[in-house]
């Protein structure tokens, strides 16, 4: 757990002491010790850190660095460079590569800033997946960066929301508030993108510059399995071992580790492969709800003798949401983008509680295994252009009999719909926006904020659409908002978090898959399942329903809690700043409620609801971050 931030100055400007803005982000729980800070000048560049671990500082032939994060191949780039004083191997790996070969040598998770004095330049990287933040904003006499928005406004870098995301996250549906990985919530604060370098230098009249800003990794479209005929037994082989390699790698970067664990495959699947590895049971903690709707616990029952030493359930009723939400934003700078945060909130409060420090969770499964329920769309889209006709019957057939629900209904007429909507059916591999998503609450917001013109970014590096679909939910939609709230989350009671799945070997592996190792009869996670044979339970590895990640804020957000939400609504602040049509608003709240109340089966309105109050009291709270 640790966090940084960093200046370079013009060289005619007085350098700003760090302090503030590190301990604007090292407000953790009391019972978290040591949180220790350092700042480092360096030249015209001042780094600081905060957090618990050993600090990762090095100096050696005028060359700085600072890690952020975790390099779990550390021990064999300590041999292959002959230098064990960690983290001079990395120094030792920058003179030898320079900075962009350096990165591709190192698996980890991490923001790792060189500094080289003889040169001038100041070198900055994210990790594949993005996994730590980075934000930064730029003037012409100094550029600052850091882990957290709020150490920017203790610089005194002004803390604007930015019209566009405020409109996007009013209106759209929550995948699409990240679809710009180079922006912030705020107008003058920049992100730097997953995979992607910069390299600053003081130019030739002192003042400082991003000289170039590149991307140093990404998923290859060229490296496809291609093996015939498929040998599915041998490709298990190889991805569980993958797997297993990279929970043993962060293991043992982990301090009293507990493993999140839901009914599904991924959590469940890191476990199982702690558990293999290690020859003993670890502990685990879960978000179980008073309300059955989302609840797991007859799901996990399957885990807990073979592979749990101690269980530990947080169960969650009806928890005082404003005032969740409010220390959320807190420690976020920025509203959350779903209601499922709150429970990993409390999930990541408890565990710290109780004296864990590393927290494992299955965040990347879905996206690598084809497990959320629209890729079967894509899978069936695939199919059909290929012309395997008889194949896309019988998957339809046995998707609808598994997975039929009664509000979220699953027949051919659906899959045949979807498909038209989904994809662009005369260009391979070409997905489109979901509409129905992106547009669903539309004539509830002002059209200066959102409209129909609103077009999100749509990449399609690979010929399949189920691949491009899950590339798109990994670097644009769903894993960004929740990489970036879980890293949070765990930061702030003084955690780490470690995600198995985003090992960039295992990701690589399984993009190389054909969508028949993903989606089979009517099941998805296929090589996984495969896979984890005789070290899952088998109720689990076979498992076909998904009860899906989420919380029961439908119930949150009725009676008294709709009421506090009508009241925010009915305010004159909120109802100055003209981003939503009120009356629009009052027809949602009325429909929620009857929802609600009458148990129809019928979609409810929880998602805008949690997002609109996410919006106001994050605009609200600006003011006291800049204060902090």
């Amino acid at each position: 757990m640790s966090r940084i931030v960093g200046e370079m100055f013009a060289t005619t400007r007085n350098k700003n002491h760090l302090d503030s803005a590190l301990a604007a982000v090292a407000n953790y729980q009391s019972d978290v010790s040591p949180v220790t800070t350092k700042v480092l000048d360096s030249g015209q560049v001042q780094l600081g850190w905060t957090g618990w671990q050993t600090q990762v500082f090095g100096q050696k032939d005028q060359t700085v660095v600072l890690l952020d994060g975790h390099i779990y191949n550390d021990a064999d780039l300590c041999e292959s460079t002959k230098e064990y004083r960690a983290p001079h191997y990395l120094i030792d790996l920058y003179h030898q590569r320079g900075f962009p070969k350096m990165l591709e040598a190192l698996n980890g998770d991490f923001v790792l800033i060189i500094i080289d004095e003889a040169s001038g330049n100041c070198y900055i990287s994210r990790d594949r997946f993005g996994v730590k933040p980075l934000y930064y904003f730029e003037a012409s006499s100094r550029i600052t960066f850091a882990s957290r928005c709020a150490s920017l406004a203790r610089l005194g870098i002004e803390l604007i929301p930015d019209p566009e995301y405020i409109g996007r996250f009013a209106g759209s549906h929550y995948r699409y508030i990240d679809n710009y990985p180079t922006r912030s919530p705020y107008t003058a604060i920049k992100q730097l993108p997953a995979g992607h370098c910069m390299r600053l230098r003081i130019d030739a009249y002192g003042n400082p510059e991003i000289f170039e800003t590149a991307k140093w990794w990404s998923l290859d479209p060229t490296q496809l399995y291609s093996g015939t005929p498929i040998d599915k037994f041998s490709l298990a082989e190889q991805y569980r071992a993958l797997l297993c390699e990279s929970v043993t790698l962060r293991l043992r970067k982990a301090h009293l580790p507990v493993f999140t664990l839901s009914g599904g495959m991924d959590s469940s699947s890191v476990l199982a492969c702690a558990v293999r590895q290690t020859g003993r049971k670890h502990d685990a903690i879960s978000s179980v709800y008073v309300d059955q709707t989302y609840d797991e616990r007859s799901e996990i029952q399957s885990m807990l003798a073979p592979c749990v030493e101690n269980w530990k359930a947080q169960v969650i009723g009806t928890p005082d949401i404003f005032k969740l939400i409010r220390k959320m934003i807190d420690s976020h700078d920025e509203p959350v983008a779903t209601a499922t945060w709150l429970s990993h909130y409390l999930l990541c409060e408890s565990a710290a509680n109780q004296g864990y420090r590393s927290l494992f969770g299955g965040l990347g499964g879905d996206e690598l295994n084809a497990g959320e329920y629209e890729h079967y769309f894509y899978y069936f889209a695939d199919l059909k252009l290929s012309r395997h006709h008889d194949l896309l019957n019988s998957e339809i057939d046995a998707w609808e009999k598994l997975h039929d629900h009664p509000i979220y209904k699953k027949n051919r007429e659906i899959a045949e719909h979807e498909i038209t909507e989904r994809v662009d059916i005369a260009r391979p591999g070409h997905c489109l926006p979901d509409k129905r998503r992106l547009f669903r609450y539309l004539d509830a917001i002002n059209q200066e904020y959102f409209s129909e013109s609103y077009t999100p970014t749509m990449d399609h590096p690979y010929k399949t659409y189920l691949t491009n679909r899950t590339f798109q939910d990994l670097y644009f939609e769903t894993v960004p908002c929740c990489l970036r709230a879980e890293d949070r989350q765990a930061n702030i009671f003084g955690m780490d978090n470690f995600l198995p799945f985003l090992d960039y070997r295992v990701a690589e592996f399984m993009f190389r898959m054909p969508g028949s190792l993903k989606i089979e009869h009517g099941l998805s996670k296929i090589l996984l399942r495969e896979a984890m044979r005789e070290i899952l339970p088998e109720e689990t590895r076979t498992r076909a329903k998904k009860t899906g990640w989420n919380a029961p804020a439908h119930n949150w957000f009725s009676g008294s809690g709709l009421e506090q939400v009508r009241d925010l609504v009915s305010s004159k602040v909120f109802r100055d700043r003209n981003i939503y049509v009120l009356p629009r608003l009052e027809q949602l709240f009325k429909d929620h409620q009857d929802i609600v109340t009458s148990g129809a089966a019928r979609e409810n309105h929880m998602m805008f609801i949690w997002q609109l109050t996410n919006l106001e009291l994050w605009l609200r709270s600006i003011p006291e971050i800049k204060k902090v």
